[in-house]
């Protein structure tokens, strides 16, 4: 629906826009094959002198005032029996959307994108940096060979013992949200955007370097990328219409579209079997989907106002428990039931199974150890970062007291009911390890076989340090730094 929105406005406000009207058609039509990562048939689009000269075969993509004689109208027009050349594997261009681009080549194809909106950086011209940037994002690959962050425009990827330079992965989106590798190992999810402008989730093939698949969503930028545990879906969070969306890795298409949050959606994960997804945002909730059907299941935390101090920003799943570790604007980390046990009753929190104490600042990653015994947090206030390794080995089968006591409405529940569901909730949410750094911390994971934890957020540094005392092993830049670099930051 929102791709007619650009068509309505051309005809009512006068000539058509390549940028305002044009431009976002493409956008999420076509970009995601034709870019400089990833140019099918040697045809980029997503700069303007490109778009026009065409691709390989064709010859001219855009005759300005001649339409019929333009290769790019001749591709996504439908034939007669409906079908069209472009996009490939696609649906095809809606009927106003082939107009309003006939209609813009017709008027002389002129190109009006503000010269700040021109994309500068690519595979052959990659980002420069006079200092490092921010880091919202980092990942371990599963053989523990790699670990992923984030920069500007671009993911590199650093073998974790230091060797050789690392690779380079330069895409459409300048912003990089978040990362995942998928539970196989051969892909590295990447989701981010163009603030304001696009969000996209990009695959990339981690033995090449190769753009698998970009795929674009909404416009504005997404978050919370996540896989499924076959590696045959990954599942990510919208900001511009707060929806949760999944799509299949092998036909390249959307397989869920959830629309119940109430605000922007920042982290996904799936459920052990992976027929669920589970996703938090800035409307303080954790919802379960089920995927084969699309439908909104349960809201996972407390809807009770007060029972939440704001958004949450990060969900990790533990490894062989259908449980998930959530944190986020109240700066407590908490463990949380993924399918319910107790009927909901007004005023309960009966899905919360432990809750650590709170940290400073508001928390933006979290992650179990492999083997599901520790947990920990990353938050961030006024400049400070704080890293948080706890206990996650406790019996987390809800006993008998505790389900009596959740089967009643909460005010019903005595003094001493609300102190034994307390005291089951903290037991044993023990905090092993605290660090305090200068800098937020905005990333933050165990490695695969839980020796090491990574942490980067706001100096621009990754730190590699001991899970077991976090000690640290080495800091090190991620991007390479030149006096004559452009610079970025969070």
């Amino acid at each position: 629906m929102a791709l007619t929105i650009p068509a309505v406005r051309a005809v009512e406000g006068g000539p058509v826009s390549y940028y305002k009207d044009v431009r976002p058609v493409l956008q999420t039509a076509c970009h995601g094959c034709h870019q400089p990562a990833k140019a099918k048939g040697s045809y980029v689009m997503t700069d303007f002198a490109a778009l026009v000269k065409g691709g390989e075969d064709d010859g001219a993509a855009v005759v300005p005032g001649n339409p019929d004689g333009s290769a790019l109208v001749v591709n996504i027009r439908p034939g007669k029996d409906g079908k069209c050349e472009m996009p490939k594997n696609g649906d095809p261009l809606k009927a106003a959307e082939v107009a309003l681009i006939e209609r813009w080549i017709r008027e002389g194809a002129k190109d009006d994108t503000p010269t700040n909106a021109v994309a500068r950086h690519s595979p052959e011209r990659p980002p420069v940096y006079s200092r490092p940037p921010s880091i919202d994002a980092l990942a371990w690959s599963p053989d523990g060979q790699w670990l992923a962050v984030t920069g500007f425009h671009e993911v590199l990827l650093h073998r974790v013992d230091g060797s050789g330079e690392p690779k380079r992965l330069i895409g459409l989106s300048e912003r990089l949200t978040s990362l995942r590798f998928s539970p196989d190992g051969a892909f590295l999810a990447a989701a981010g955007g163009l603030p304001a402008r696009m969000g996209e989730v990009q695959i990339w093939e981690v033995a090449t370097g190769g753009l698998k698949l970009s795929w674009p969503a909404t416009f504005d930028t997404v978050y919370g990328v996540s896989w499924a545990p076959d590696s045959g879906r990954f599942a990510f969070g919208c900001a511009s219409d707060k929806s949760v969306r999944a799509v299949d890795m092998g036909t390249a298409k959307q397989v869920l579209f959830m629309a119940g949050h109430d605000d922007w959606v920042l982290d996904t994960v799936f459920s052990l079997k992976g027929d669920h997804v589970i996703s938090c945002g800035r409307d303080m909730s954790a919802k379960l989907t089920e995927l084969a059907t699309e439908r909104f299941v349960d809201n996972l935390t407390s809807i009770t106002p007060g029972a939440l101090k704001g958004g949450l920003a990060a969900i990790a799943r533990h490894p062989v428990r259908e449980e998930i570790l959530v944190g986020g604007a109240d700066g407590v980390p908490q463990i949380y039931r993924v399918f319910r046990e107790v009927q909901r009753r007004i005023g309960d929190n009966s899905n919360l199974i432990r809750k650590y104490p709170a940290m400073e600042g508001r928390i933006w990653a979290v992650d179990y150890s492999a083997d599901g015994k520790r947990v920990l947090a990353a938050s961030s206030l006024d400049g400070k970062g704080s890293l948080m390794v706890g206990r996650a080995e406790f019996d987390s089968a809800l006993p008998d007291q505790i389900k009596g006591i959740y089967g009643k409405v909460s005010t019903d529940r005595s003094a001493d009911e609300n102190k034994a569901v307390e005291a089951w909730q903290t037991g044993g949410a023990e905090v092993l390890k605290q660090l305090t750094v200068d800098g937020g911390l905005y990333a933050a994971r165990f490695s695969a076989d839980g020796k090491t934890i990574a942490a980067a957020g706001q100096s621009g540094k990754v730190m590699l340090l001991r899970s077991e005392d976090l000690g640290v092993i080495r800091e090190f830049v991620p991007v390479p730094i030149t006096a004559t670099g452009s610079g970025a930051g969070r």
